[in-house]
């Protein structure tokens, strides 16, 4: 598994430590250029405006990019970057409540977690301050005993 990121240096090590074998620094030259060619398969989940295009010159011979994220503009992506290499795009909305279900039974079952950082809701601005910022190294969530 390998996993690439936009944002800044300090959550390079965060990424071995969930269990990633490899890390690209994407904002890093050398190393995007290195890893052209090299994935399977890129699962997207960003929501911000992205060079998509860019990121299709990473796939291998019938690649895949697999957008769950929703970037508020239509990306823009030149055919050659589909046709060199017989690379596609794929998308998928989030599953309804069974499917939800399933992957929420699936995490119980083999101790599948997510690091959340909790705050009391009194601290929602500065929480939101922080995200904007991109001092946030996990979700945040509202601890309801403190609504």
């Amino acid at each position: 598994m390998s996993l690439y990121r936009i944002l800044c240096a300090w959550r390079i090590l965060l990424p071995i430590k969930l269990g990633a074998h490899h890390f690209l620094l994407t904002s890093d030259k050398a190393q995007f250029e290195a890893a052209q060619n090299t994935f399977d398969f890129i699962l997207d989940t960003v929501s911000a405006p992205h060079d998509i295009a860019a990121y299709m010159s990473l796939l291998k011979t019938d690649g895949t990019h697999i957008c769950v994220g929703a970037p508020p503009e239509p990306s823009q992506i030149p055919a050659f970057a589909l046709i060199v290499g017989r690379k596609s795009v794929a998308g998928s909305m989030i599953g309804g409540l069974p499917e939800t279900q399933e992957m929420l039974d699936f995490c119980a079952a083999n101790n599948i977690v997510s690091d959340v950082e909790v705050i009391d809701i009194k601290d929602i601005a500065t929480a939101y301050e922080r995200m904007l910022k991109g001092d946030v190294r996990y979700r945040f969530v509202i601890d309801m005993a403190t609504l």
